[in-house]
């Protein structure tokens, strides 16, 4: 019986062998997404003691790193309920301004596992340049991922550019530490995420 309450707290300790040791009986998709839910719920837990100066930067870093090891792990089990054919290609990226990749990079792991082709732009990106990106290869789903306050104005941009480029078939789904309800709609986004397990459920509704 896998103790998924103690990856949980595993995670939020960033213990990375019991984490490993927990995540290695695994093996079953069933298994694997309650596995995603108890690794994010550590996650959070890491999030809680940054903001209370308890971790700092470099234990984020870790976290990220520890978090996208355990999604490789899982990602055979996860794609096994993956559909099969041909995939939905989306973009994903951080926006302009933002550095920061180790959200987004959990997000892609989630999504590839979920049968999605993604095109990664990268960090810092520009909103003529996704839109550009967009255009070219014909794309309807649009992630845009921030950590940064800043983040919001260039995540209002790049929805302000698609719209200005006329194309309003594109679905845009936000995500990042800022985002919230209030913000999607400021924003103008057709949704918003704070976890990759919610990403993943609303592309797989608009695939």
């Amino acid at each position: 019986m896998i103790d998924f309450e103690n990856l949980a707290v595993a995670m939020g300790e960033l213990d990375e062998d019991t984490v490993k040791e927990i995540l290695e009986a695994v093996d079953s998709a069933e298994a694997a997404n309650v596995a995603m839910e108890a690794c994010q719920k550590g996650m959070d837990t890491v999030g809680k003691l940054f903001e209370e100066g308890e971790y700092f930067v470099g234990d984020l870093i870790y976290a990220g790193e520890l978090m996208t090891d355990a999604v490789e792990v899982l990602k055979p089990y996860l794609a096994s309920g993956a559909a099969a054919g041909s995939k939905t290609r989306m973009i994903l990226c951080t926006v302009k301004d933002d550095l920061h990749d180790i959200g987004k990079n959990i997000v892609r792991s989630m999504l590839e596992a979920n049968g999605f082709d993604v095109l990664d732009l990268g960090i810092d990106v520009a909103p003529e340049t996704i839109v550009e990106r967009a255009k070219a290869e014909n794309i309807k789903i649009v992630a845009l991922s921030g950590v940064l306050t800043l983040a919001l104005d260039s995540m209002k941009a790049t929805v302000a550019a698609f719209k200005a480029a006329g194309m309003d078939d594109v679905k845009i789904i936000i995500g990042g530490a800022p985002v919230s309800e209030d913000s999607c709609k400021v924003i103008g986004a057709d949704e918003w995420a704070h976890s990759p397990q919610k990403t993943v459920s609303v592309c797989k509704s608009w695939a």
